[in-house]
């Protein structure tokens, strides 16, 4: 009894699984996100789908298919489409401003190893999630050498090379949490090329269990930031944060329809063990992301992400 298909048939079934994958790297707006959240689900993970094409290609010459190698030429020529710029080299990135963000995790029992790890970056402003005390008085004492000008509400924080104002917090609670729920906050950082406004955000965690992918709060946490930023009036804009979500999630769309993301690099940021995908992001409004890259691994479940900012 034969178990697996014949060879006419192993090959139909690679070419239908390339041409599947294809279209999942190009129409992935199109799958539902209704209920189960697959849509997001799929766009989190959307740049492993380039995998598929390696594996296709090893079952074709093990299995002698050679008639379908053509059109396992789709999903990878799908991939490059929409991965292929951030991988390709660039010239040194000319930058205004470095900026480092990082999630140093309520867990982190290095506080001081860290914020010595971070200024080592030499950037401009450094952007911290999950500050908590007495963490978070090591990180201020660490960095006050440096840094001279900082900023922390609730469990987020901004320290800076550059004087800051116009420091308050940005409410990003979403229905249903109570208590005390600060993860947002704007200052006015004075560079030497002029005002810019920085945000700093830590966007709600998602669950992925026997109900889908549960990303409703944070959805709406970006809705609530993406009016906070409609509504900055300084028109130079960064956002750093953990955003719990990659650039291609459609969840993060309120964001990145109105800020733009590094044009070169992947570094992937979560977990800091094995980094499968980058939710920590560095956004930009009226200004250019370089070629965003990962810094080494701290006491954090993150790894810290660093990229340079063109001012326009």
């Amino acid at each position: 009894m034969r178990w697996w298909p014949a060879r006419g048939a192993r090959g139909r079934v690679l070419a239908v699984t390339a041409v599947l994958t294809a279209a999942l790297l190009l129409l992935h707006r199109w799958v539902p996100n209704s209920g189960w959240g697959l849509g997001s689900l799929l766009e989190t993970f959307l740049p492993w789908l380039g995998l598929v094409p390696v594996l296709l290609l090893m079952s074709a010459l093990l299995r002698r298919s050679p008639a379908v190698l053509p059109v396992l030429l789709l999903p990878a020529a799908a991939w490059a489409y929409q991965y292929g710029g951030p991988l390709l080299p660039s010239a040194a990135d000319g930058h205004d401003l470095l900026v480092v963000q990082h999630n140093v995790s309520d867990e982190n029992t290095d506080p001081a190893g860290t914020a010595r790890a971070l200024m080592d970056a030499g950037a401009d402003l450094i952007a911290l999630e999950e500050l908590v005390p007495p963490a978070l008085e090591v990180y201020e004492r660490t960095l006050a050498a440096g840094y001279p000008h900082h900023a922390v509400r609730g469990t987020v924080g901004l320290w800076s090379r550059h004087p800051l104002e116009g420091v308050r917090p940005v409410d990003i609670r979403p229905p249903g949490i109570t208590g005390p729920w600060d993860r947002g906050l704007r200052a006015v950082a004075r560079t030497p090329r002029g005002k810019v406004a920085v945000h700093v955000a830590h966007l709600p965690s998602v669950r992925l269990g026997p109900g889908g992918l549960a990303a409703a709060r944070r959805d709406e946490s970006a809705r609530l930031l993406g009016r906070a930023l409609d509504a900055e009036p300084y028109e130079r804009v960064i956002l750093l944060g953990d955003l719990n979500s990659t650039v291609d999630d459609r969840g993060l769309a309120p964001l990145t329809s109105r800020l733009g993301a590094a044009r070169r690099g992947v570094a992937f940021s979560f977990p800091a063990a094995l980094p499968v995908v980058r939710i920590d992001q560095i956004m930009a409004r009226s200004a250019t992301v370089g070629r965003i890259r990962t810094l080494a691994a701290t006491g954090s479940d993150h790894l810290p992400v660093a990229a340079g900012i063109r001012l326009e």
